[in-house]
């Protein structure tokens, strides 16, 4: 029998996992986005559990206390494609299904294109390919709905602002679509746990990813997965997708705000369960 998981480590930092399932169930790695913890992905999680998958699901760099490193240097793309690289050694269980949401999405995008060999199979919510993101900012409105991560290269005045103006986060949190109960935990598990500063160095590390990076395409069968009332990522990025991937491809369009994970599960588990049950066919 496996051996679920409630740490790793790599580099002498220490994450927190929650796993979850059967412990011999076919293996779903699931990567929170921002501003959020594996906490997000619970409904997703519980739904594919039942379904007789194990989940596991990090908080990632930045997130967990114990792997909070200073300094944007530490969070670019492929130290958070190498932590979850050593989650899927430390399983042990060969390639795993990955699944990302948001901020996930990119660095399930980033570990796929990197090292194809660890991943079945891929589901990636909200966030496109990255490079379909890039280029979607010029054939698009996406530049103008990614305003704020422009604001959050500014060293420390961002975090300054939302610490000391909660209800303007709220009011962004809420206008996005999610829920009062959603945007309380938001407060308790990255401000006032003091993750801030680190999880938007997620995007103050943006600046020096290579080009290489942003345009590897992805071999594995992937699906990916757009909402209607999506504010911060456009549909074109979605669409442009398809032509970064060359293995198999299917777009999946959903009602619902950006946080899919928590608003649709029951639609989202199936999407997953579909792309792996393609593949076993």
């Amino acid at each position: 029998m496996s051996t679920q998981l409630t740490t790793f480590t790599r580099a002498g930092l220490e994450f927190d996992v929650v796993d979850s399932g059967p412990p011999d169930g076919p293996v779903i790695v699931a990567l929170h986005g921002f501003p959020q913890t594996a906490t997000s992905l619970r409904p997703l999680t519980a739904v594919l559990n039942a379904r007789g998958y194990r989940t596991v699901a990090p908080n990632q760099r930045g997130y967990s206390p114990g792997a909070r490193p200073s300094g944007r240097m530490a969070y670019r793309v492929p130290e958070l494609v190498d932590d979850v690289v050593a989650l899927i050694e430390d399983i042990d269980r060969g390639p795993v299904h990955l699944v990302g949401h948001d901020w996930g999405a990119m660095v399930a995008w980033s570990l796929a294109a990197a090292r194809p060999e660890l991943v079945r199979t891929l589901v990636t919510v909200s966030v496109p390919h990255p490079g379909a993101l890039v280029r979607s900012m010029v054939s698009s409105d996406q530049l103008l709905r990614s305003y704020y991560m422009a604001l959050f290269q500014l060293p420390v005045l961002p975090e300054r602002v939302l610490r000391a103006r909660p209800a303007l986060l709220d009011g962004l949190l809420a206008k996005s679509g999610m829920s009062a109960e959603a945007i309380a935990r938001v407060h308790s598990e990255i401000v006032d746990s003091g993750a801030l500063t680190s999880a938007l160095n997620w995007y103050r590390a943006l600046a020096l990813t290579t080009r290489r990076a942003v345009t590897r395409p992805v071999t594995v069968p992937v699906t990916h997965v757009w909402s209607t009332g999506d504010t911060a990522l456009s549909r074109r990025g979605a669409e442009l997708t398809g032509e970064f991937v060359t293995g198999d491809y299917r777009l999946a369009v959903l009602d619902g705000s950006h946080w899919l994970p928590e608003e649709r599960p029951d639609e989202l588990a199936a999407l997953i369960t579909d792309r792996i049950e393609l593949l076993q066919a």
